[in-house]
């Protein structure tokens, strides 16, 4: 084993390096530890505006229920039943003659075509009234 001397004389003895020094571990900041803070938050967050949300419900349908309850009130003081007026006798009511000219009646005429569709019909009872008219 001649052959693995280091660059040493015969006569020195090897010295052992002197033992490593134990290393410190180093305080690793994962960045999950940042992202369960930052989740926590957010999480506080949504939660203080959910329950805010639900406050501000509440609120607005107090107010609503507050404000129909008193429109019942006022409906109900409304409708208390009370007397009509006695008519007035001093001033009785004449109605007056009407001054449009009264309406001349005529007979339909009503002639019974044969052998014609109904759609026909109708036409021709336009035109049998309006011939009629002009006469």
């Amino acid at each position: 084993m001649k052959g693995v001397v280091d660059s040493c004389d015969e006569g020195e003895v090897l010295q052992k390096p002197l033992a490593k020094e134990n290393t410190k571990p180093v305080e690793i900041k994962l960045h999950t530890q940042q992202r369960a803070v930052k989740r926590a938050i957010f999480n506080y967050s949504v939660a203080t505006k959910l329950y805010l949300m639900e406050q501000q419900k509440k609120q607005v349908e107090k107010l609503q229920k507050m404000i129909e309850e008193e429109e019942v009130r006022l409906l109900r003081k409304e409708m208390i039943p009370r007397a009509q007026l006695m008519p007035l006798f001093d001033r009785p009511f004449f109605p007056q003659r009407s001054t449009r000219p009264l309406t001349v009646p005529r007979q339909p005429s009503l002639r019974i075509m044969s052998g014609k569709c109904s759609s026909c019909f109708s036409g021709c009872d336009s035109y049998s009234f309006q011939h009629s008219e002009a006469h």
